[in-house]
């Protein structure tokens, strides 16, 4: 369900911004124009509205962590729809231009808010990361960088199922599935290509096949 919820947000996301960009360019080009197109949109652009904002309340619902930029880009979202409203019922162009503005930034927070969620978190306890090492146990490797990256969205057990993210216990993805996963990112969960060494995302694909009853 959550997926589909995300991917129906990124569109209506789209789609709403698009909506308002065609009513800012003719807001300066022809405002009787602009008028027409209005009232003729109307009612999709309420829809898109509803399905914009249902689908964000529910995201951040199911959110594991709401996090500062997240609570930024919901202000700034309730801030440019009456901007909005205003800005091209009363062609005020500075109104308008700046509720645009304002979209653009928030759907700019929902990227950065998302590399973030990628970004590598400090381990907390004492583990040989060296492959190289007499000592090196790939789990305890993979299992504490789980604990730092994952178990957020995924839950200690691999089940809690945050955020969109997938039963890991319950999972029939194979090794080289569950490795390209994490190294490529797929739908809310990011890449972690960029943030990860080989060794690390090789550590935690092999603790997580672990999880598995």
């Amino acid at each position: 369900m959550y997926t589909g919820f995300y991917h129906t947000h990124k569109l209506v996301v789209l789609l709403f911004l698009l909506l308002y960009i065609i009513k800012l360019v003719l807001l300066f080009v022809n405002t009787d124009k602009l008028d027409a197109f209005s009232k003729k949109f109307k009612v999709p652009e309420m829809v898109v509205s509803f399905l914009f904002l249902a689908t964000g309340v529910f995201l951040t619902i199911k959110s594991a962590d709401i996090s500062n930029l997240l609570i930024v880009k919901f202000a700034l979202v309730l801030a440019a729809i009456p901007l909005a409203i205003i800005g091209f019922k009363k062609h005020k162009k500075a109104l308008a231009v700046l509720s645009v503005l304002l979209l653009i930034s928030v759907y700019g927070i929902a990227e950065m808010n998302r590399g973030m969620k990628s970004k590598k978190v400090p381990l907390e306890a004492a583990v040989i990361t060296n492959p190289s090492d007499a000592n090196y146990d790939v789990l305890s490797h993979g299992q504490i960088l789980f604990v730092s990256q994952c178990a957020m969205c995924h839950g200690p057990s691999g089940d809690q199922g945050m955020s969109g993210a997938k039963n890991l216990v319950t999972s029939k993805l194979t090794l080289e599935a569950v490795m390209e996963i994490i190294t490529k990112g797929k739908n809310s969960m990011p890449a972690y290509k960029k943030s990860l060494t080989d060794t690390e995302i090789k550590a935690i694909t092999n603790y997580v096949m672990t999880l598995r009853k």
